[in-house]
Order: structure tokens, then C-alpha cells, then sequence
């Protein structure tokens, strides 16, 4: 038979040792009871209010009243209420952020995070919980928001967002959504031809959004299918024949960054089914473990193929592709924003510290040349050309077809819009000055044929 007095000592070696834990914890834990109308008496606060609040735990259980409540700034107050309160009456734990005044006027964001304790008919009795100092982290996501605000500002009319280079207007609306993107931990599909720069925007979502973990670049059509599982979510020593010693997968790399999956439409059907859980609960099993891990990874991945065709030849599963397509992005090719050409070149020019004279015939011919391959093909043939010079001009056809009466001297901008205004003139002629059929007919949108007309004074020009 148990000694009562031997297990009253038990008991309170064990409170003692559990109160002796709480107070060592980096934020403030506390219990509270709960009165009728939901109204909250402190009954317990570990000393760790001292540091998050300034207030000793001593005076705060002896005041009694809720004294966070009477510090929560005021237009936080209703809020965190609103949210404490349905999880009570829902018997589902809470997880709240909220700002706190502090003496002195000091400002700071916590997050509170705990749940409900009920008797055997589900009253509410107490509230427990803990409640952590996140104002760092906080106010570098504000700053960060500040930032992109003020990105988004300054991107109407820039020549570029970083490292990517265009102020066409289909570019310009590129940098918006991928500011938009930044702000958001929503997953993002990036739609472009080969070439055209996925990788650049996949890495610009990631470094404008703050976060802290690495960016983890995968081709998933450079890797074999049966090495697949292994190399996204990592195996164990011993895991299959070969694994001397165990290793983690680019899922785990990502944790707190950005996963970029080019060429996801790659990625085979078995695999898409295992990958979809883990884009639903952040979880993931390595090969040869039965133990589970996490990771808080951001998805973006990027293809040029048609993702709802694979759906309708079912080789993209229907609940992947709309996993996947939430926020979708789509780079125009370089023949769609030609405009650009003359920025792109002077890009390349000052990365490569090489001062790149282009005789006018050339530049014509790389107005006129489709570029199959965009921008890559173009620093390819810009590569070729600084080697080799005029002899690879043929790349981008007959040079010499291109030969309208344009004079020497003339930079590749000055060239291009003398090219663009006889092209426009000569097919709103044709068209008789209508200008919907002429912009179809010249392949553009009609706000922008007007723009052009504006900028090559053509609006004065023929009839209406």
C-alpha cells in the first residue's frame, strides 16, 4: 500500500521540478481560469514575464486581472479575443499574434499559443498556454512589406527588378506578380518557353520574400525516375543497396526556403501522388526510415508545357495541377517583347565588362530574328559574336535581307524604333489605318500599338 506522505513529497519533487522547467522556458507560460462570459483570471505566470513584459509573475497573479488584456494595443484587443474565444467554444487550441504596449511606450508583437482545459461535461475551466516574443522576426516581415510597397512603386517604369531586365509593358507585369507572390507563401507555377528566364524569376520570388532558408533549384526531368523518391526526401544508411551513409533530399534542404521544381511537368505520376501529401502537411518519410520529418519549405516551380493538357492525357494528376496552380506567371518570349533586345544587350555588355559595337545590319537582323531560344539563345549569340564577330552574324539569318535605307552610326534602339515606325506606318496602310486589324496583323495587343503610335508620333498620321 502507498504511504500517502511518501507520495505527497513525490508529488511535490515533481511540481517543483515541472515549475523549475517553466521557468526556464524563453517566454512567459500561463494558466488562467475561466469565469462566465469568457472573462480571464490570471492564476499562473512563470517568471518569464519579467522579461517579455517587464512585470514580475508574482505581481501579476497577485493583481489577479488580465493583464494582457489591458496591455494588448487596442485595435489588436478585439481580434485576439475573437480568436481565443471560438477555439474555446470549438475545444480546438489557439495560436494568436498580437501587439503588446509595454511601459515606457515600447512596443511588442507576441505569439500566444495554448488551449482550454474542460470538465467531464465540456465547461470550460481554465486556459493554458505560452506566449513568446516574435517582434523581431515581425518587424524585419513589415520592413520587408515596406520594401516590396515601395518596389512596387518604383517597377512601373523601371528597366528591370533585379536581375531580370525588360521594361516592356508584358514585363512590367511580370515584376508585379512577382512582388505579389513575395508577399504570400502560396505555392506558384511559372509558365515560359525554354530560355526565357524561369530560374531568374523562381530566385526573385525567393530572395524578395525574406526567407531565411535556403533556395533549392531542382530539373525534374534531369533526374532518373528510379532515383526520384531518394533524391527529394533522402534515405537512411542502408536504405538500398549503395547507401554507406544516410543523406537528406531537397525537401529537407528547403525547410524555411524555396523549393524551384523546373520542368515539373516532368515529374511522374507516382511520384506526384507522394509529393502532394507532403505539399499538404509539410511532411515527408525518407527512404528506409518509418520515422517522420517536416519541413517549412515555399513552393515554386516553373514548365513549358501545358500542364491542363497533361491533366486531359492523364499524365499530370488533376489534385497535383490544382496543388500546383494557384498563382500562375507567364514570361513572354523575347519575339513577344523585341523592345527589349537593346536592354538585354546592354545587360550583358556590363556583366561581361565588354563594350560590344553591333553594326546596324546586325542589329536590324536581331530585331527581325524570332529567337527560338529568348534571351538565352541571345546571350549565346552575343557570347559568339564578342568571339568571333561578324562571321557568326548568319546565325540569325541573312543579314543582308535586312537592309532598309538606315544609316550607319545608328545605336540598336535608334535602329529598332527607325524599323518599328516604317513597319507600323506600312501596316496601318495597309489596313487602312484600322488600328485593331492592325495591331492583330503586327501580333500586338491593342494598347500597346497605341503606345508605339504615341512614342513614334504616328497618332497625327493618316485617318482615324
Amino acid at each position: 500500500m502507498m504511504d500517502p506522505v511518501q507520495t505527497e513529497k513525490d508529488n511535490e519533487r515533481v511540481k517543483a521540478r515541472l515549475e523549475k522547467l517553466l521557468n526556464r522556458l524563453p517566454g512567459l507560460v500561463y494558466r488562467c481560469r475561466i469565469e462566465e462570459g469568457f472573462q480571464l483570471t490570471l492564476e499562473y505566470a512563470s517568471s518569464g514575464s519579467e522579461n517579455l513584459l517587464g512585470i514580475p509573475a508574482e505581481d501579476m497573479v497577485e493583481k489577479r486581472w488580465n493583464t494582457i488584456e489591458r496591455m494588448t494595443v487596442p485595435a489588436d484587443l478585439k481580434g485576439m479575443r475573437s480568436t481565443i474565444c471560438d477555439s474555446i467554444v470549438a475545444h480546438e487550441p489557439y495560436q494568436v499574434m498580437y501587439r503588446l504596449l509595454l511601459p515606457g511606450g515600447r512596443v511588442k508583437w507576441v505569439w500566444d499559443q495554448g488551449e482550454a482545459i474542460y470538465d467531464d461535461d465540456g465547461t470550460p475551466l481554465y486556459l493554458e498556454g505560452l506566449m513568446m516574443d516574435v517582434s523581431e522576426q515581425k518587424f524585419q516581415e513589415l520592413a520587408l512589406q515596406d520594401e516590396n510597397r515601395q518596389l512596387k512603386l518604383s517597377v512601373e517604369h523601371a528597366d528591370c527588378l533585379g536581375s531580370i531586365v525588360g521594361k516592356s509593358e508584358a514585363m512590367h507585369k511580370v515584376y508585379s506578380l512577382i512582388l505579389k507572390a513575395a508577399e504570400t507563401d502560396t505555392n506558384v507555377i511559372i509558365y515560359g518557353e525554354t530560355g526565357c528566364g524561369k530560374d531568374i524569376v523562381a530566385r526573385a520570388i525567393h530572395n524578395y520574400s525574406g526567407r531565411k532558408g535556403a533556395y533549392v533549384p531542382v530539373n525534374c526531368g534531369a533526374i532518373p525516375e528510379n532515383l526520384l523518391e531518394s533524391e527529394f526526401f533522402g534515405f537512411t544508411r542502408g536504405a538500398f543497396t549503395g547507401a554507406n551513409a544516410a543523406k537528406e533530399g531537397f525537401v529537407a534542404a528547403a525547410h524555411n526556403g524555396t523549393l524551384f521544381l523546373d520542368e515539373i511537368g516532368e515529374l511522374p505520376i507516382t511520384l506526384q501522388v507522394k509529393f502532394l501529401r507532403v505539399l499538404e502537411t509539410k511532411a515527408y518519410t525518407p527512404l528506409g526510415s518509418n520515422a517522420q520529418k517536416s519541413s517549412s519549405f515555399r513552393l515554386v516551380a516553373a514548365t513549358n508545357r501545358d500542364l491542363a493538357t497533361l491533366v486531359r492525357e492523364k499524365k499530370t494528376r488533376a489534385d497535383f495541377y490544382y496543388r500546383i496552380n494557384v498563382l500562375a506567371i507567364t514570361i513572354p518570349p523575347l519575339r513577344e517583347r523585341k523592345e527589349d533586345i537593346p536592354l538585354l544587350v546592354k545587360a550583358w555588355c556590363e556583366r561581361n565588362g565588354i563594350d560590344l559595337s553591333l553594326p546596324h545590319k546586325v542589329r536590324l537582323a536581331m530585331a527581325h530574328y524570332d529567337w527560338p531560344g529568348n534571351v538565352r539563345e541571345l546571350h549565346n549569340f552575343l557570347d559568339r559574336y564578342a568571339t568571333f564577330g561578324q562571321s557568326v552574324a548568319d546565325f540569325l539569318g541573312k543579314t543582308e535581307t535586312f537592309s532598309p535605307p538606315i544609316e550607319d552610326g545608328l545605336t540598336l534602339a535608334e535602329a529598332t524604333q527607325q524599323l518599328e515606325q516604317g513597319m507600323i506606318l506600312k501596316t496601318l496602310e495597309k489596313c487602312r489605318w484600322h488600328r485593331g486589324r492592325t495591331a492583330m496583323a503586327l501580333g500586338l495587343n491593342l494598347r500597346t500599338l497605341q503606345r508605339k503610335m504615341k512614342s513614334l508620333d504616328l497618332n497625327g498620321r493618316g485617318g482615324d
